[in-house]
């Protein structure tokens, strides 16, 4: 009759998420993304380490696929310029990493991951919200890279 407590919370946070993401900025949705990939890869290197292939697995697609269809994604590679064009390089050499790391067990790359992607967080962070001021990290990246930001 009653869902149990794990699927409460689990439904509470997703509402939670949704209601960030609706609520929030062009500009705060790519550090949403950024503090997901982030996870995703952190999640993978648990997995890995503990020899859980199936949820490593399962941590690294969700990595990709934040990388490809939410950042890749809302690059602006023409309003961006060469900017654009290194960002989306860099993004698909994330993705290949990524790739390799899953198939060969090799947590080193899974952490040279999630340092270049908190090393864009923080730069992205940097810029602030135009005309307003960063949202809570220290570093530098153009807006007119990302598309609707």
């Amino acid at each position: 009759m009653f869902g149990t407590m794990k699927s409460g919370a689990s439904a509470y946070a997703k509402v939670g998420v949704e209601t960030g993401v609706m609520a929030a900025s062009p500009h705060t949705l790519i550090v949403m993304l950024f503090d997901g990939a982030v996870t995703a890869v952190r999640s993978a290197l648990v997995h890995m380490k503990s020899g859980n292939i199936a949820e490593k697995g399962k941590a690294v697609s969700k990595a990709i696929q934040i990388i490809e269809n939410g950042l890749r994604a809302s690059l602006d590679k023409k309003a961006g310029g060469q900017i654009g064009e290194n960002l989306d390089a860099l993004y698909e050499y994330m993705q290949q990493r990524l790739l390799v790391a899953n198939l060969q067990n090799q947590p080193e790359i899974l952490e040279e991951v999630a340092g270049l992607l908190n090393e864009l967080r923080e730069a992205w962070n940097a810029i602030g919200v135009p005309g307003g001021t960063p949202v809570n990290a220290p570093a530098s990246a153009p807006v007119a890279a990302f598309a609707g930001a």
